[in-house]
């Protein structure tokens, strides 16, 4: 059976009280949205703390959603205002590189290869980490979820122009911060785009 088949069903019966179908919900997107809060409140306990909220508040408002829509993207739409929320409340904490936990495939063999990688994250962390929260929140839902430029726009309630413009910008920025480091992450034409 095909995912968005699955997702409906489970949604028309966690409507009606099942808690079970809404469970098999949880168990399917749980590591999708802790990612989410992790990556942008970057603190493990708060992504936790994030992830039993954001569920929380997609079971309260399971009317509300459009059931021909995909669920995760409704889903994340709820833990980007819940943690962007968060991050206004505590105003900005800045990374500490203890904390730093960034999942790039490494092509480096060895231990000095994987230490160069991991510092090469956390260069990365650390500069997604300075970007304002809205360009964070979008470059997060483009690269690490991959979401289209239609599926973040339905997500973040913005137009396709606004997505773009957004997204450039983080780009430039991200590309200006980790230059300055000596890493590259995109060339220069998707800078440039």
């Amino acid at each position: 059976m095909d995912q968005q088949a699955d997702e409906v069903r489970w949604v028309e019966q966690a409507r009606t009280g099942d808690q079970r179908a809404f469970g098999c919900l949880v168990e399917r997107y749980a590591g999708a949205v802790y990612n989410q809060a992790y990556r942008m409140l970057n603190n493990a306990q708060d992504a936790e703390d994030a992830v039993q909220e954001i569920f929380l508040r997609a079971y309260t408002r399971l009317e509300s959603f459009d059931t021909s829509r995909r669920f995760i993207t409704w889903l994340l739409a709820i833990g980007s205002n819940y943690c962007i929320d968060r991050l206004r409340r505590r105003r900005f904490a800045w990374l500490t590189l203890d904390d730093v936990a960034f999942w790039l495939p490494s092509s480096r063999a060895g231990p000095e290869g994987s230490a160069l990688e991991q510092e090469r994250r956390d260069l990365v962390q650390q500069a997604l980490q300075q970007l304002p929260e809205h360009y964070r929140m979008i470059t997060i839902l483009r690269y690490w979820y991959d979401l289209s430029y239609d599926e973040i726009a339905e997500t973040t309630g913005l137009s396709d122009s606004a997505v773009k413009t957004r997204l450039h910008r983080a780009r430039k920025m991200l590309a200006e911060a980790l230059g300055d480091e000596g890493v590259f992450i995109w060339d220069a034409e998707t800078t440039a785009n």
